[in-house]
């Protein structure tokens, strides 16, 4: 059995995902509330059959994110706002409800109150926001109380979750989990400013390299093992 073969190619597997996580935060970059992914890497010990000892094989055991804050980008726009602390916003979706640190909203034909996908931001109750008719002013408090030049209109969902590092990454800076929301009480909206990816792209970059060289190391590691095992087949067949 090849084992020092098994185990580098179980390291190229993982590089192999690593890399692409490290690809799609690269992408993302300038994705208003979304937060870089990375890879937690675990130790799979093998039993291989005729063997006392076991393989010692790399795991790409899963993801979690950077919880850290992006920078906020300041535009003046009454529909742009941000979370300054813990928590999501509610996003209505066709599969259910979703959240979102993005909050660059706009006002669709309806009047509803929508993220840059089209999607209507949810109220505490998690409910559609619809604007009234004719309203002007829009002003939104830090507490997520919408208001207009007719009074208050609605208050926005902002939700907190146990463990962030349950909540699943689906596109569109939207995440799902299935744990209980509760309601944040650490959070502060900034209206006129919303929230940039966390992504930090020099990080990124510099990861993407060096996942890369490892990669090329590995293979090399391997090439050189095989060109031993062929060397040896060899010398053991001229010796008979």
């Amino acid at each position: 059995m090849e084992n020092s073969i098994y185990v580098a190619l179980s390291r190229q597997v993982g590089l192999e995902e690593k890399m692409a996580v490290t690809a799609n935060n690269i992408a993302n970059v300038n994705t208003p509330g979304y937060r870089a992914q990375n890879m937690v890497f675990n130790e799979f010990l093998a039993d291989p059959r005729g063997l006392k000892d076991p393989l010692s094989e790399v795991l790409d055991y899963g993801h979690y994110q950077s919880t850290a804050p992006g920078a906020f980008q300041t535009t003046g726009n009454p529909m742009d706002i941000a979370i300054q602390g813990k928590g999501y916003f509610g996003v209505q979706t066709p599969e259910g409800l979703a959240y979102t640190r993005n909050g660059q909203m706009a006002l669709n034909i309806n009047g509803e109150i929508v993220n840059p996908a089209g999607l209507p931001m949810t109220d505490d109750g998690g409910n559609p926001i619809t604007m009234p008719p004719g309203a002007k002013d829009i002003a939104i408090a830090h507490d997520g109380t919408i208001s207009s030049d007719q009074g208050v209109i609605a208050k926005l969902k902002v939700a907190a979750f146990e463990n962030e590092q349950e909540m699943e990454a689906t596109g569109d800076g939207l995440y799902r989990t299935a744990q209980a929301e509760t309601p944040s009480d650490d959070f502060k909206i900034i209206q006129g400013a919303y929230e940039d990816s966390n992504v930090q792209a020099v990080s990124e970059m510099t990861r993407m390299i060096q996942t890369s060289r490892d990669f090329q190391g590995i293979q090399r590691l391997m090439q050189n093992e095989h060109d031993r095992q062929r060397t040896m087949i060899q010398r053991l067949t001229q010796a008979r």
